[in-house]
């Protein structure tokens, strides 16, 4: 497939808010801030955007030279710069990693979806045991959840057959500044509450009292999941950048918005959580059974306000869930159509159609099935602990040492310079970092994930 027929982005604005887009998703409105909460607020993301800039941008960076350099879909340009050697398997992981988070990851975005409209219909209205038997009726429903989860793959299958320019980086435009508006308005609304004030501070007010080395770690752990580093994403994107693309400001351009994003949900969450005396380290069941019972409880004595910030808040959800779900896609289209040279609707409409068989096992899982557990654990489950504890920090492990030892030089650099017409004094820096830092850092994390350190 020529480059032209792959197709590029077509402005610096479609590089920055396509690839912000496929960063941005669940991992920051639904992780970080319980992340956050359980490890003492704003210290946690003073410690995170040190993680951000001494692990996050070189690894970004590292999909970034891959992708552009060999114009090709993830297993194909690590196959390229491997000149056919083993090096070539980490790009094919990464692929599978995607494949594998796409079948659940459209699960727990079609939860989005249901939450939206129960909001529109008005049945986010209960006591706290309303809504946690609200959200476990729901997810082992056999058929509901399932329902929603195709509607997901449909908006993403429609977005992703219309290419790079007129699907993705259009769709990009709008999603993303919605998703900003939504979330800033959403934050309003949060730090007017009375008693708001707890929340802000404990947002924004350092207790490094409360940091330990594990605190260090799980920064270290959601930098890597929140960039979706190793999945592919990034890589995939990267290959459809243009030649005169500045690698390092886009870089730092999207961990920045990706950054904010996370914190900005933070300071939706923490305030309005805090102003009805809810603690903030709720897990990740906060976002499906604790902020409907938050959203009650603020706004409870203005019903037209509780029903709009309810509303607007599951769209913001879903929106964030569809730009990663996108990306993802993307991922699995592209190889497809590339490894087995087949058109790119064809290649669009075999991932939806597998998306759907395993999402909805993933989502059958859910409902106690045994014929679909593993291990001790659902399937829903088993995919998300492999994505996360094996599959992504095996790929960052092996990519850092690809580009950091395997890599010509000379390639790095030219991709950073673009060929000598950009100033790189941060060259050293960053082979450095993914020559020595960066590996023992993912090994922190991998044996962190296993309770080894």
């Amino acid at each position: 497939m020529s480059n032209q027929e792959r197709g590029n982005f077509g402005s610096k604005l479609g590089v920055i808010l396509a690839t912000a887009g496929g960063a941005v998703g669940l991992g920051n409105i639904w992780r970080f801030p319980y992340i956050c909460g359980q490890n003492g607020g704003a210290a946690f993301i003073i410690i995170y955007i040190g993680c951000i800039l001494l692990m996050g941008l070189p690894v970004m960076l590292c999909e970034f030279i891959i992708g552009r350099h060999a114009q090709a879909n993830t297993a194909r340009a690590y196959t390229i710069l491997a000149n056919g050697k083993a090096w070539k398997y980490v790009g094919y992981l990464g692929v599978l990693t995607a494949a594998l988070i796409i079948g659940y990851y459209g699960v727990v975005a079609g939860w989005t979806l249901e939450y939206m409209f129960a909001s529109l219909t008005g049945k986010m209205h209960g006591t706290p045991e309303y809504f946690k038997q609200y959200f476990a009726d729901f997810s082992s429903n056999p058929i509901k959840p399932i329902i929603w989860m195709i509607l997901l793959v449909g908006m993403t299958h429609f977005v992703i057959v219309h290419g790079v320019q007129k699907g993705i980086e259009r769709a990009s435009k709008v999603m993303m500044p919605v998703l900003f508006i939504l979330l800033l308005v959403l934050v309003i609304c949060a730090v007017t509450l009375p008693g708001s004030a707890k929340g802000i501070e404990f947002l924004f007010k350092p207790d490094f009292s409360k940091v330990n080395h594990s605190t260090f770690i799980e920064a270290l752990g959601q930098s890597f999941y929140s960039l979706s580093i190793a999945m592919g994403c990034i890589c995939t994107y990267a290959s459809y950048f243009k030649r005169e693309t500045n690698l390092t400001n886009s870089a730092m351009q999207i961990a920045a918005i990706d950054t904010v994003v996370a914190i900005l949900a933070g300071l939706l969450i923490f305030p309005a959580a805090l102003s009805v005396g809810v603690n903030p380290d709720s897990g990740p069941s906060l976002i499906f059974i604790t902020l409907p019972n938050v959203f009650e409880q603020a706004f409870g004595s203005i019903p037209w306000l509780g029903y709009i910030v309810s509303v607007a808040f599951y769209l913001l959800l879903s929106i964030a869930a569809l730009t990663s779900n996108i990306s993802l896609h993307e991922v699995c289209t592209s190889f497809l159509s590339e490894e087995l040279k087949v058109g790119r609707k064809r290649a669009a409409v075999m991932v939806s159609v597998g998306c759907i068989v395993v999402g909805a096992l993933c989502s059958l899982s859910l409902g106690g099935r045994e014929w679909l557990q593993a291990f001790g654990m659902s399937l829903f489950d088993l995919f998300d602990w492999f994505t996360a504890n094996i599959c992504l920090t095996v790929g960052g492990f092996f990519t850092c040492l690809f580009v950091g030892w395997y890599v010509d030089h000379k390639i790095v650099r030219d991709e950073l310079s673009n060929w000598g017409t950009l100033r790189t004094p941060h060259f050293h820096t960053v082979i450095f970092l993914l020559k020595y830092i960066c590996p023992v850092l993912v090994v922190f994390i991998f044996l962190h994930q296993f309770g080894l350190v």
